[in-house]
């Protein structure tokens, strides 16, 4: 049964709201592609610090607005360690432009304009000794 704001693990309950919400996101997706809890908690915890680390404000305020915690039957984690070392994709969809870890079944950030999407995709790759690729 995946993790809410409301049912968490008790090792976030000391995490800002912004850090549990994504870290539970994060979890979630993890045991959803077959991690185990005790596997997932960590590495999600983790990846959520450094999520807020370097995340703007007006992200980090959507996604506390429409960030979710429950993934749908569609949605597979960018936030796994199987990505971890892939380069990071900016590719143009209808909704804008989507930054994909390179393997990832979903976009870890959509923004307005590809110029706003390469800049989060170069903080990413960044972070995670990566490179970017645009997919124009």
């Amino acid at each position: 049964m995946p993790w809410t704001m409301d049912d968490y693990p008790s090792s976030l309950k000391n995490f800002d709201k912004a850090i549990r919400k994504k870290a539970i996101e994060m979890a979630n997706s993890m045991v959803k592609d077959g991690y185990s809890e005790s596997r997932a908690i960590p590495i999600a915890t983790e990846q959520a610090k450094k999520w807020k680390e370097n995340a703007d404000d007006n992200e980090i305020a959507h996604f506390l607005k429409h960030g979710k915690v429950t993934p749908s039957k569609h949605d597979s984690s960018s936030s796994s360690p199987e990505t971890a070392d892939k380069p990071e994709h900016v590719v143009k969809r209808e909704d804008g432009w989507a930054v994909y870890a390179e393997g990832a079944k979903r976009a870890s950030y959509v923004a307005n304009t590809k110029e706003e999407a390469l800049q989060r995709a170069r903080k990413i790759a960044k972070n995670k000794g990566a490179g970017v690729k645009v997919d124009d």
